[in-house]
């Protein structure tokens, strides 16, 4: 399996162009020993058809939508988009393409890659991505890009999909005021409305167990805390909204910021209106994260922080 392996003096990541372009491994080397600020992932558990599993990775991107659709496609302008189920054990189709496609290494360096995808969807999506992991200091900056390339104005969304490790108990500040609430297990919201006292992170708090749901109105920055590490992990972004997804009983959890509403399409308004956007033939956008390490033993002596995505 082809790995780039991407270092600068505080971060090392891993990124695998054959599962999705996605990452393997982000950790910080601050103190010296690696700490995982993603989840290392389990590249020995396969899907049924032998390939390395996605959703055992630290990270992957979501275009051209997060999350799942409903009722086996949608319609736009008249024109049906049918969508099947991409993935064994769910229901839905789910996350889009891009986490299931080969991307192609275009340019590769000691502190940064760009990976490419070309997607070919006779009766759907078809778009050209761009995919930019870039190291600077103590933050990993990834632009992902789209172009639409087929013969139909489509919605798009992007996203990414991290898996965060607990560490024993970590806290959140994500200031949304929206959250989507659901009926029985299905993530699909049926309405959204103001998010309810245990899941207001608009002040600092424990994650609670059991959350599956979407997130909006949201400014764009989070703060991931691991108090038994002493260390904060900055989220910014130019996103209005996250998915987030905290099981029971397992060591890691997700934090997905997104551009769009679960199942978007079929919303109340249609897609434009819970966050997608819709692309002419040849029209494109990008949407930019960067993930940032802050250690508690030096934040007090750091000065002006300079490493946003200004």
């Amino acid at each position: 399996m082809d790995v780039l392996r991407l270092n600068n003096s505080r971060l090392g990541i891993e990124i695998l162009p054959g599962v999705g372009g996605g990452l393997a491994r982000f950790a910080w080397h601050g103190r010296g020993e690696p700490v995982a600020l993603m989840r290392t992932g389990n590249l020995a558990l396969k899907v049924p058809s032998g390939g390395t599993d996605p959703n055992q990775l630290a990270c992957y991107p979501l275009i051209p939508w997060s999350n799942r659709i409903a009722d086996g496609g949608f319609t736009v302008d008249g024109h049906r988009i049918a969508l099947s189920a991409n993935r064994h054990d769910e229901p839905f189709p789910i996350h889009g393409s891009g986490w299931q496609r080969h991307w192609q290494p275009q340019t590769v360096s000691e502190h940064e890659a760009l990976l490419v995808l070309e997607e070919t969807t006779p009766d759907g999506w078809a778009y050209h991505a761009s995919l930019h992991y870039q190291l600077r200091g103590d933050a990993l900056h990834v632009e992902l890009q789209v172009t639409n390339t087929g013969k139909t104005t489509l919605p798009f969304g992007l996203g990414l999909h991290p898996f965060f490790p607990s560490h024993g108990g970590a806290t959140l500040y994500a200031p949304a005021s929206e959250v989507g609430i659901t009926e029985g297990d299905s993530p699909l919201p049926v309405a959204f409305v103001e998010v309810p006292p245990a899941w207001d992170f608009r002040q600092d708090k424990a994650l609670p167990e059991g959350v599956n749901h979407g997130f909006r109105a949201w400014n764009g920055n989070a703060v991931i805390t691991w108090p038994r590490l002493g260390l904060h992990l900055h989220v910014e972004t130019d996103v209005d909204a996250f998915v987030m997804y905290t099981p029971a009983g397992e060591d890691f959890f997700c934090f997905e910021p997104v551009d769009h509403a679960i199942n978007a399409v079929h919303l109340p308004g249609g897609p434009v209106a819970n966050g997608m956007t819709m692309l002419a033939p040849q029209a494109g956008f990008a949407r930019h994260f960067v993930f940032r390490v802050v250690d508690d033993t030096l934040a007090s002596s750091a000065g002006p922080d300079q490493d946003t995505m200004a």
